[in-house]
């Protein structure tokens, strides 16, 4: 059985980094998904896909994967760099910028 590790990355619609501070593990699918003949509808007869575990750390994750036996690949997330600009947010609104600001 393969899974992997991860850590999820923020919301696509907001900048905040809410359930983002926690590990996951996340089963592979071992059989081909199939396609219903009749209503056309995708399914699997595989039922470890739709567990996910959850973990504090990457290490109780890879422990966990290591003492039930489990052949985990652990992908270490991508770090956004953050974009802190010295006036802030009241920079937008200064009444000394060089540059002209239009919405």
């Amino acid at each position: 059985m393969s899974a992997r590790i991860f850590q999820p990355a923020r919301s696509a619609v907001s900048s905040g980094t809410a359930k983002t501070n926690v590990w996951i593990l996340e089963y592979g699918s071992d059989t081909a998904r199939k396609v219903d003949p009749l209503m056309g509808w995708t399914s699997s007869d595989d039922t470890q896909t739709q567990v996910r575990l959850r973990f504090d750390t990457k290490d109780a994750a890879v422990d966990y994967a290591a003492e039930h036996g489990i052949d985990a690949v652990v992908s270490d997330p991508h770090k956004r760099k953050h974009n802190i600009r010295p006036g802030g947010y009241g920079d937008n609104f200064a009444t000394n910028r060089r540059t002209v600001w239009t919405h």
